[in-house]
């Protein structure tokens, strides 16, 4: 067996994220909602605020709330959707299939989406941290670059949920069913607001809790819950669905 060079290796796995990237760049409809949307919707909701020194409760921090809040928010978009509706929808039309077929990596498919939903995830953090430090949020450089990061590796565990989506649903009903995973999560996870105690056990279950909590953290906001609970929780979330996603592939394609 003729063992491909490595250097021919990495290029096929940086060509198939370099095409997953710009076939979504190229596509309005996926592109403009999860780069404008999140952003749009802070600024919106920021200028409504007023002076937070006036909030009736400063206590909560509420301006970094919805700092990391709509962070979490938009970061969750293309990984989710990206995943969920574009798998769903290369099934249908046998693009696995076909992928198996060629001379490339068998990751390289995955491995590209997952770099494509990273890089949109730092476009959204870039530009919601630019939004933040206009508005004058109260942050060290390290306190932004740590909750960009953790924003832009929280990809996974939603790419992995979208991933177990698209690998399960048709085409057709993946919009609903990826819209039917993020709306909930976007607000019931409590990005927002502080979770009422009627819902936090449901909340506890959601990634986007527990992802939101490590932003929190690296903000300065005082912890619910030990990071490392937290990380083990999104660590779970990502394997699971990753492991129910693979199954699902190899038996159906």
């Amino acid at each position: 067996m003729t063992t491909m060079p490595l250097s021919r290796v990495f290029g096929a796995y940086l060509a198939e994220a370099g095409f997953e990237t710009k076939r979504h760049l190229k596509a309005p409809a996926f592109a403009m909602p999860f780069l404008v949307i999140p952003v749009a919707l802070y600024v919106f909701f920021t200028s409504l605020g007023g002076d937070p020194s006036q909030a009736p409760k400063p206590e909560l921090q509420m301006p970094i709330r919805m700092f990391t809040g709509f962070s979490i928010m938009g970061v969750m978009g293309p990984a989710l959707f990206a995943f969920g509706m574009a798998v769903a929808v290369d099934r249908d039309f046998g693009l696995l299939r076909l992928k198996r077929a060629l001379p490339m990596p068998p990751m390289a498919y995955m491995l590209g989406k997952m770099v494509m939903a990273a890089l949109f995830s730092a476009l959204v953090m870039v530009s919601i941290t630019t939004a933040a430090l206009v508005k004058g949020l109260n942050l060290s450089v390290a306190q932004f670059l740590a909750v960009a990061a953790i924003g832009v590796v929280g990809t996974l565990p939603f790419a992995a949920i979208g991933l177990f989506i698209g690998a399960k649903v048709s085409g057709r009903t993946a919009p609903a069913w990826v819209n039917l995973a993020y709306i909930p999560m976007t607000y019931l996870s409590g990005l927002f607001f502080p979770v009422p105690e009627a819902i936090r056990g449901l909340a506890l279950v959601s990634p986007a809790f527990h992802l939101n909590q490590l932003a929190l953290q690296a903000a300065g906001v005082a912890a619910i819950m030990p990071a490392t609970m937290h990380i083990a929780a999104l660590l779970g979330v990502t394997v699971l669905f990753s492991g129910l996603a693979a199954w699902r592939v190899a038996r159906m394609g």
